[in-house]
């Protein structure tokens, strides 16, 4: 899927960081969500590398990076601990600004990256999400029902572990085929599976979503109004949840001073995946903008 790309583990303080690397250009750091890996930029990566030199890195816990200990605050899965690893991932690669790309829970540890690491991140643009304190403050019924796995990956452990090992295949197949209403994952989604099969990352998932629940909320409303000053662009799904229940760029633009572009894709939640040609173009052409 990433041929031509390079494979590397790369030495941050708290362990390795696996990425591919590959292209020419400025460096752009692209990051993944949950349930999957940084196999989910395959479809984009090759057209991308022609104007970038791509970082496509697995995010603590998920894929073949690093596993931490679980502590009592979520503070090892907190998304500033995952910025962190990112942040040291560019500094061990050569690249002091970067452009930045997260998908979902990559664009929750990108969103927290451009806060902490304020002078390195040039541009940035975010899929499928609102902010997550924006998101939880505006919790109501649909929202609940339709991000069940919020509030279920939150749950004491190791509840939400244990139903999960019962059966990865059929919990991966429910996230992937509920949030892209039925699209086809073929061989990416194997490649999540193989990732996910494994009790120790099963259990680093939930502690990502129990970081975001509970010290990711007080990371954010500590720098709420801390705005940032890098342009902003926002990409979601129109068959999805995010832009049926808030409105992305009006709740982007409240944490910069720079202009928030984007717009819908006729997708749902997956967008790299369901619409890759959309993605490709959209990126490009917001990146270049920001030369």
């Amino acid at each position: 899927m990433f041929e031509g790309f390079a494979e590397k583990f790369v030495e941050v303080t708290d362990g390795r960081i696996f990425c591919r690397i590959g292209g020419e250009g400025p460096p752009l750091l692209l990051l993944h969500g949950n349930p999957q890996t940084h196999v989910m930029w395959h479809k984009c990566a090759h057209e991308l590398a022609q104007d970038y030199q791509l970082i496509i890195a697995d995010l603590r816990g998920y894929g073949d990076s690093l596993l931490v200990e679980s502590d009592p605050d979520h503070f090892n899965y907190s998304k500033r601990m995952m910025a962190k690893d990112m942040a040291e991932l560019m500094t061990a690669l050569g690249h002091e600004t970067f452009f930045l790309a997260g998908h979902d829970r990559g664009g929750r540890v990108a969103h927290r990256l451009a806060r902490d690491h304020r002078q390195r991140v040039k541009a940035m643009s975010v899929l499928d999400i609102a902010p997550t304190l924006d998101m939880y403050e505006g919790t109501g019924m649909e929202f609940a029902t339709a991000y069940f796995h919020w509030f279920f990956l939150i749950q004491p452990y190791d509840l939400p572990e244990r139903m999960i090992r019962e059966d990865p295949r059929k919990w991966m197949d429910a996230c992937l085929q509920k949030w892209s209403g039925g699209h086809e994952f073929g061989d990416a989604e194997e490649a999540y599976l193989k990732a996910f099969d494994d009790p120790a990352r099963i259990h680093a998932c939930c502690e990502d979503y129990r970081a975001s629940a509970t010290i990711d909320l007080d990371h954010d409303r500590a720098d709420r109004d801390a705005k940032l000053d890098i342009p902003i662009h926002v990409l979601w799904g129109a068959k999805g949840v995010v832009g049926r229940l808030f409105e992305p760029l009006a709740l982007w633009q409240n944490y910069t001073v720079a202009p928030v572009t984007g717009r819908a894709m006729e997708t749902g939640h997956f967008i790299p995946e369901e619409d890759p040609q959309g993605t490709i173009r959209e990126l490009k052409a917001f990146f270049a903008s920001q030369y």
